[in-house]
């Protein structure tokens, strides 16, 4: 029979050993990158399956709307489970941002970028461009007969033609944008002015350009690589992009990362930043989605009108952060 005292001290070297066991398992357990993404799902889950695999990370992403999950973000605070926040636009960027969200990202990583589509204090970089066009069906709508500018939409000749998304975070960066040009009221008018001339609200840019193939409308309010993924399975898809010059119409925007002052992996947000830098993932999205690559050195799609073509309104799009300002606008006109 084991004495009483050797059979104590086992218990206590048994419970010693339990408690480093416990303790290395703890630490051995491999973390979970969080993001919560704007962006779809079917152009993420290859990107962050890739990304699990060449980083060696457990990458787990809550899908959104852009300003849902901005307002989300700003809702949950400090108990935010989420490390990084990949936006479809500037504007839920600047607005997690401006509300002291975000951590400054390392200048290494933000000079990968133009100084126009990264934030001036370095909260949040852009991955991928998208410019807002006007889209129309061919066989309604002859290239002359185009407005060339979207304050021109309001005007009867349009009634009912024109398809817009209300709802998208794309669309109300756009109105923010409008807002800095026009200001608040003219913005109001022109929002109301769209709804007084039957303007269809489509749940997203896809919808749109499909309503557009349908000859359901004329003119429809998307970003411009959306077209792009119907002509490549039907090259006789009746639809083409037209560009305004300088007014909202032809903002540039972006879709931009994040990392989250509630991380407490900021090393590994930080390389999924600069992975999505990397050229591999800037030529992905250049060349299957039609986006605008933001990396120097990185060749746009031969289907795309190159950026410094483009005559687009200059500010700087952390301005775009008066999230909580559109979407009263937008529901003072009632379009909301």
């Amino acid at each position: 029979m084991v004495p009483i005292r050797v059979r104590q001290i086992s218990f206590v070297i048994a419970a010693v050993l339990l408690g480093w066991g416990v303790e290395i398992s703890a630490q051995a357990a491999p973390k979970t990158l969080t993001i919560y993404s704007g962006r779809e799902e079917k152009i993420m889950r290859p990107l962050i399956e890739k990304a699990e695999k060449d980083l060696g990370m457990d990458i787990e992403v809550r899908y959104g709307d852009s300003t849902e999950l901005a307002i989300a973000l700003l809702e949950e605070g400090k108990n935010s489970r989420a490390d990084v926040f990949y936006a479809q636009d500037a504007g839920s960027l600047g607005a997690v941002a401006t509300e002291g969200r975000t951590l400054a990202l390392p200048t290494q990583l933000l000079n990968k970028v133009d100084g126009q589509f990264r934030s001036p204090t370095g909260q949040w970089v852009g991955i991928s461009g998208r410019a807002r066009v006007i889209d129309y069906n061919t066989k309604l709508v002859k290239a002359s007969e185009l407005p060339t500018s979207v304050m021109q939409l309001t005007d009867p000749k349009w009634r009912g033609k024109v398809g817009w998304s209300p709802t998208n975070g794309s669309f109300q960066s756009f109105v923010t944008a409008m807002r800095l040009m026009q200001g608040d009221q003219k913005t109001l008018e022109w929002l109301k002015g769209m709804k007084a001339n039957d303007a269809k609200a489509y749940s997203g840019n896809s919808a749109i350009v499909e309503a557009l193939g349908r000859g359901e409308i004329a003119l429809g309010l998307v970003n411009n690589y959306y077209l792009y993924r119907f002509t490549k399975n039907d090259p006789n898809f009746p639809v083409a992009i037209h560009h305004t010059r300088g007014d909202a119409g032809a903002l540039i925007n972006v879709a931009g990362l994040a990392v989250l002052n509630t991380t407490d992996q900021k090393s590994d947000a930080e390389k999924f930043v600069a992975y999505m830098l990397s050229p591999e993932v800037q030529n992905y999205l250049t060349q299957e989605f039609y986006e605008y690559p933001l990396v120097k050195g990185i060749s746009v799609s031969q289907k795309q009108t190159p950026l410094n073509q483009l005559q687009s309104p200059q500010f700087d799009l952390s301005k775009l952060s008066d999230l909580k300002g559109t979407l009263s606008l937008l529901q003072q006109a009632g379009v909301l």
